[in-house]
């Protein structure tokens, strides 16, 4: 095989596809990337078994062949090469010779042919939405994922699909957030339960362009999205989810309109008084036209006091911030309505439209 590719085109798809390999695996192969120019183009691929990249490097292929190379060492090379032009050469010991300038490395590859190729996906069922779209509903749900590994289903988001309604859903066992989009197209209806890490790694990825679209294609067992030059391909995680619709009820004896902004601006400057070890909640006092923040801790103490329209009855309630917090990051709207019950019930932040939905469970507190 030999292959010559500008450094930068070269690193942009080690990078891309370094997302897929696994940090331990007992398989030595999968800690490697695959250089395969079989075809006559220069692809690159990594699998961890349960997530799988391919990416397409533009350059030229003189000669055919495939190579498989480890992935760190690899990957290092190629980013403190100079910023110029990168010849790759391999013989029939599986050894590589990458050139770059003056600079000249002798490294041992694997056999190409030894490497776990990616599942073979049926292209069928698929939709079709903007990589800016997608990018941003997992930016404004991703944070909600549990990463405790004993409840698999919360290590997930559930994407739905209803016509050309398009909802992911996260949850952790504390909060869930929810936001929904519309879609160019009407489609049949699909559910599936993709891996958060297979969510945050297509989020690093994807340019985040509104002109860009990607398509993704559902089976039963995997999803997989293609868009620019790249393939990613997942396992979906078995399993029935949450029944979501039964958790979140439309009633409420509160319901406060607040200026973002300033809300977020309060729990930030509450939340210095808070160790990260400590799990102290922010307590908030709610009567006609006024929230009172306040928080008490071995730190010291702070309150304040937010305007705000209010219906219904008076309440308070406790809160972890950082729950609140990183919903608030994500809202794009400049004031936000909340729903609250009693202190001990889950209160809800929510747009009249429900494109956005975000739960969170209060604290105890004592006063």
């Amino acid at each position: 095989m030999k292959i010559i590719c500008n450094k930068s085109a070269l690193l942009t798809g080690v990078n891309t596809v370094l997302k897929a390999v696994p940090a331990r695996t007992t398989m030595p192969i999968l800690e490697c990337i695959l250089i395969d120019t079989t075809s006559g183009v220069i692809k690159l691929t990594a699998n961890d078994m349960d997530l799988g990249i391919e990416t397409t490097v533009d350059g030229d292929v003189l000669d055919k062949g495939c190579i498989a190379l480890e992935a760190k060492l690899f990957s290092e090379i190629v980013r403190k090469l100079p910023d110029s032009e990168v010849t790759i050469e391999t013989d029939d010991n599986n050894k590589a010779l990458i050139k770059c300038e003056k600079a000249k490395f002798n490294i041992a590859g694997k056999d190409g042919e030894d490497f776990v190729a990616l599942p073979e996906i049926e292209k069928t069922h698929f939709i079709t939405l903007s990589q800016f779209s997608l990018k941003e509903i997992i930016r404004q749900t991703i944070f909600s994922i549990s990463d405790n590994e004993s409840n698999r289903m919360m290590s997930g988001e559930l994407l739905q699909i209803d016509q050309d309604q398009l909802r992911l859903v996260s949850l952790d066992g504390q909060r869930i957030s929810i936001r929904k989009i519309s879609l160019k197209e009407s489609y049949d209806p699909i559910k599936a339960v993709i891996p958060g890490k297979t969510l945050n790694e297509i989020s690093k990825i994807l340019s985040g362009d509104m002109d860009d679209d990607v398509r993704i294609y559902f089976t039963d067992r995997h999803v997989l999205f293609e868009f620019d030059q790249t393939v990613v391909v997942s396992r979906l995680l078995e399993g029935e989810y949450f029944q979501i619709d039964k958790m979140i009820s439309s009633d409420y004896n509160t319901k406060i309109t607040i200026n973002k902004k300033e809300l977020q601006g309060c729990i930030e400057r509450a939340s210095l008084l808070i160790r990260e070890s400590e799990r102290k909640p922010i307590i908030i006092n709610v009567t006609d036209g006024s929230m009172e923040m306040k928080i008490q801790s071995a730190m010291g103490s702070m309150n304040e006091d937010i305007d705000i329209s209010k219906e219904g009855r008076d309440i308070m309630i406790g809160f972890n911030p950082k729950f609140i917090l990183d919903a608030l990051r994500v809202i794009d709207d400049e004031e936000i309505t909340m729903y609250l019950v009693n202190p001990k019930a889950p209160f809800i932040i929510k747009n009249d439209e429900q494109s956005y939905i975000y739960l969170v469970l209060p604290i105890s507190f004592n006063m």
